[in-house]
């Protein structure tokens, strides 16, 4: 049978039509579940559990309430979290805005924000503490916007303090001035030593240390030999290892506050984490800044949250909205029972720089400007972060004391 030229184009348009609408099909259909209600909907994961999630569901409720065209539905992951949103980035199924903290490891999954805040103007960028950016940024792209933070401060036991009769640490003391505080605290008799820190210590934390002493892991450009090895770095941990051995601290398995709960320890360095267990406890505390060395400002790791945009959202414009709203004046207001405010004008309002124990966050926080954590700089820091584990635990651990020059040598060889 002779198929004619129209019949021809006619089949040929049939089946060009059915497979453009199939494809649309199956490109759209959950697209299509997005757009049936009139919505758009974007899928937010958080890492928190318990009373956090309610509190986030009420704020994203809120949200939700004051935006008819967006429902943000939040996906809490708990202890799964990594493990959950690298699947779903592997999958290309991540949520449209995440929790995030690793940029390193996950920046190229991410959607850049720089122009996002460009189009907000610089107050707006200007009212998140400027040392805060760093951590949501990799190689001078920014990847997320600040959602909240600690630093480390020293936390004391005013009661031990007071039972010794010496004075509370102020800020600007110095490490001397530390190590002659633990001496005078420590008492053999009574098993109470002056001050603790970890016997495995996290080496993303301890970089704090050396900065304060002018030195680092690797310099700008990831090299570690002249840095780690550094005269300045050594010293840094002889001064650890030091107050070991004549006794006036202790390691310990966690960071000291259990020890200081119980009355054994007088002071240890750590985060915002223990400011209501402490409370909660009836510790008689006090915190002050983390010594320096000699003129030199201490300077704190900062353990940053921040929220960031799958690279693979359909939504931008709307995911970047919630994200101002999740960094907004109101949402800080709203988590200040667990979270410290990343804006300068919530701090202003809420009076926290007149606050004695949250205001030593922020000072360790100002003068914390400029610092790069290594994990940011080197390629592989993984693999070093486990080197530099085996042997902080071969300077600190009382039945080897490897000689800190010596054992640091063996990271950099």
């Amino acid at each position: 049978m002779k198929v004619s030229q129209k019949m021809k184009l006619f089949f040929l348009f049939t089946i060009i039509a059915t497979l453009l609408l199939s494809a649309c099909s199956s490109t759209s259909d959950k697209a299509g579940e997005e757009a049936a209600d009139g919505k758009v909907k974007l899928r937010f994961a958080t890492w928190d559990v318990g009373d956090d999630v309610d509190l986030q569901q009420g704020l994203i409720d809120q949200f939700n309430k004051e935006n008819s065209d967006i429902e943000v539905v939040l996906e809490a992951y708990g202890g799964e979290y990594d493990t959950k949103i690298t699947a779903g980035i592997g999958a290309k199924d991540a949520p449209d805005i995440m929790y995030m903290w690793n940029y390193p490891q996950y920046k190229d999954a991410l959607e850049p924000l720089d122009s996002y805040i460009e189009d907000k103007g610089e107050e707006y960028k200007g009212n998140f503490y400027e040392a805060l950016w760093n951590y949501n940024a990799v190689d001078g792209e920014t990847y997320g916007l600040p959602v909240g933070y600690t630093t480390h401060v020293v936390y004391y036991n005013k009661d031990l303090f007071d039972a010794a009769g010496i004075e509370y640490p102020q800020a600007g003391w110095t490490w001397e001035d530390l190590q002659d505080t633990a001496k005078k605290l420590t008492n053999k008799e009574k098993k109470i030593t002056g001050f603790a820190f970890p016997g495995k210590p996290d080496p993303y934390d301890f970089e704090m240390y050396l900065w304060g002493n002018g030195a680092s892991y690797v310099d700008s450009k990831g090299k570690i030999d002249g840095s780690l090895n550094s005269k300045k770095a050594i010293e840094t941990f002889n001064m650890f290892q030091n107050m070991l051995e004549e006794e006036i601290a202790i390691t310990t398995e966690g960071w000291g506050d259990t020890e200081m709960k119980s009355g054994r320890v007088g002071m240890f360095i750590n985060g915002a984490w223990y400011l209501e267990a402490f409370k909660e406890a009836g510790i008689n505390y006090g915190v002050v800044e983390i010594p320096s060395f000699g003129d030199n400002l201490s300077a704190s790791i900062v353990s940053s949250s921040g929220i960031a945009m799958s690279k693979d959202s359909k939504h931008k414009e709307a995911a970047f909205k919630f994200m101002e709203f999740w960094t907004g004046e109101q949402a800080n207001k709203e988590r200040l029972s667990f979270e410290l405010p990343v804006l300068k004008s919530v701090v202003e309002s809420e009076k926290l720089q007149e606050d004695p124990i949250k205001s030593v966050f922020y000072s360790m926080l100002e003068q914390s400007e400029g610092y790069n954590p290594t994990s940011f700089v080197t390629e592989d820091w993984s693999k070093l972060s486990d080197d530099l584990s085996l042997v902080f635990e071969q300077i600190f651990n009382p039945s080897t004391r490897v000689d800190p020059e010596k054992a640091l040598n063996t990271v950099v060889k």
